[in-house]
């Protein structure tokens, strides 16, 4: 038994084309969700310094 994966905004069943949404729409609504800050990652907020030290770590071992 097969089971069809639903958009996950709409619930409707997903298009390849616009995966994991069904259609253009739902795709630019979850975008707006994270531009929004409607979604969240968890955990402490990063500071400036955080994320300057992280950068700095990262070229360091592309080197």
């Amino acid at each position: 038994m097969t089971t069809t994966r639903k958009c996950p905004i709409c619930r409707k069943p997903r298009a390849a084309e616009h995966a994991p949404f069904c259609s253009p729409r739902c795709r630019d609504r979850d975008l707006a969700q994270w531009f929004g800050d409607g979604y969240a990652v968890p955990g402490p907020a990063a500071t400036p310094e955080d994320m300057m030290g992280e950068m700095q770590r990262r070229e360091g071992d592309a080197d």
